[in-house]
């Protein structure tokens, strides 16, 4: 078997028994990189040199002892908005085309010291505005699955990428459903911890209250040992949490008995494709049959959660984009005439169609006369999402459903209606304005082939009930592995 035919703790498991070396791992990752990335472009930015020497420098403590935890010596790509001192990084836009951080997101940190390898900075949606990966300024990253479908996004160069088996794992953030969507389209598992469990620290902002960063892998086990690696609390994040319940991979326990599941019956209603909803019911029967109360209920308002959403991550992303300026870094245009010329050209010039959309709507929310008629209701409309989540989850311990109506749409189908596009999220966005967690688990293909997932949404906090929850149903379905794999 192919070394990244493996789970990253199947791989780091052989790295530290000596069976293989971490320089072995990275070399097969970057022939997985050769060999498909023609097809696939997951990735911007590939640091094979600096891989290479980061890995030779992780096998030595290995050998000494050093360094024994399950990630060390496993390679592992990062989503290009999260800083990476001296590698280019660049959100998969124009603006910050030449942008080379002076120093390193807390999450990135995190998996270093944990001995993890980095390959290289992923392919994603401009400052994670889009579902498809489909606006970056570098060109399209196409679903592994099948060429013609889009990835998902904004995440979508990394799912590609974990799905394709060029890395055995990868970080992504989640705005709205930016980890999870893509993952369900990809075939992979992927999580979306309760908002402040991951430092923020490094990650290049588009809605500051809603960004998360997270894992993406193969399998649920994966993603708890990654999210036990990068969970820290953080002073240089005035929204980090200080927890002690940490211990993620004490959840990988294959047993729902007695765990009440509801499903929103509001999730099953029109736009969901069929084959869909029947991937989904049959795995709640499943976790039905190995002993978990599953039962429909009303959770309300979910059809206000869309333009809550965009309301709201609009504004911030008005507000967070404010800095691309070309003035202290990034694009500047060549030709202007003074100051403020030169401020409207370089954004002009350096911002893609989507951010341009949404810095325009923040703006119009943000601006005088607007700013109550839609960002203070919208607002409003948050709090009452959270305290309809509150209230379901004072009966259930987990919330399952869908994570996209659709399977992964053609490529060009959405971009061509926008609001198509941002009605795909409408299973997403909800988790993260109540700031709750959530985990994407592969449940079956369509008949085209293309893959179908569940989603698991817990309390605030509780990880490890959605973690159990995704590792009990897993074990009755081996991984899938992609075709181009």
């Amino acid at each position: 078997m192919k070394l990244l035919s493996l789970t990253a703790v199947e791989l780091g498991n052989k790295i530290r028994a000596g069976e293989v070396t971490a320089e072995e791992a990275a070399l097969e990752a970057f022939d997985a990189i050769d060999r498909t990335e023609n097809q696939v472009h997951s990735f911007v930015t590939i640091d094979r040199e600096g891989a290479l020497e980061r890995a030779r420098e992780v096998q030595k403590k290995i050998m000494e002892g050093s360094l024994m935890g399950p990630l060390a010596g496993v390679p592992v790509a990062i989503k290009d908005n999260l800083c990476t001192k001296g590698m280019l990084t660049t959100c998969s836009s124009k603006i910050l085309y030449n942008f080379i951080p002076t120093y390193t997101a807390q999450a990135v940190q995190n998996l270093e010291k944990a001995g993890a390898v980095i390959v290289g900075k992923t392919n994603m949606d401009e400052f994670a505005m889009g579902s498809t990966t489909e606006t970056s300024a570098y060109g399209v990253t196409r679903n592994p699955w099948n060429l013609e479908h889009v990835p998902g996004g904004s995440s979508g160069g990394s799912c590609a990428a974990v799905a394709a088996e060029e890395v055995s794992f990868a970080l992504g953030s989640d705005t709205g459903g930016s980890i999870r969507q893509p993952s369900s389209y990809c075939g992979v598992t992927g999580l979306k911890p309760t908002y402040g469990t991951v430092s923020r620290y490094g990650l290049i902002a588009y809605g500051s209250s809603l960004d998360q960063i997270g894992p993406i892998a193969k399998d649920v086990t994966d993603c708890a040992a990654i999210l036990e690696v990068i969970t820290s609390y953080d002073q240089k994040d005035s929204t980090s949490m200080k927890r002690k319940d940490t211990d993620f991979t004490h959840a990988l326990v294959d047993d729902v008995k007695g765990m009440k599941i509801g499903i929103p019956g509001d999730y099953l209603g029109q736009g969901l494709e069929e084959e869909v909803k029947e991937a989904i019911l049959a795995a709640a029967k499943v976790l039905k049959e190995r002993g978990a109360m599953v039962e429909e209920f009303d959770l309300s308002l979910v059809d206000y959660a869309i333009p809550a959403y965009y309301v709201i991550a609009a504004a911030e992303a008005s507000s967070n984009l404010e800095r691309f300026d070309g003035v202290k870094y990034g694009y500047r245009t060549k030709e202007y005439e003074g100051l403020h010329n030169m401020y409207k050209k370089s954004r002009s010039e350096g911002f893609g169609t989507e951010v341009k959309r949404r810095i325009m709507l923040g703006s119009f929310v943000l601006s005088s006369g607007y700013y109550d008629a839609y960002y203070l209701k919208a607002l409003r409309t948050k709090a009452l999402i959270k305290q309809a989540f509150d209230k379901a989850f004072e009966k259930y311990d987990v919330i399952l459903g869908p994570v996209a109506p659709t399977t992964a749409p053609k490529i060009g189908d959405s971009l061509c209606d926008p609001l198509k596009m941002y009605l795909g999220d409408i299973y997403t966005v909800s988790v993260n304005l109540a700031g709750l967690p959530g985990i994407s688990v592969p449940c079956g293909l369509d008949a085209k082939g293309l893959p179908i997932s569940l989603q698991l949404i817990g309390d605030c906090f509780q990880e490890k009930k959605i973690i159990q929850a995704a590792y009990a149903y897993e074990q009755t379905r081996p991984y899938q592995h992609c075709p181009m794999a």
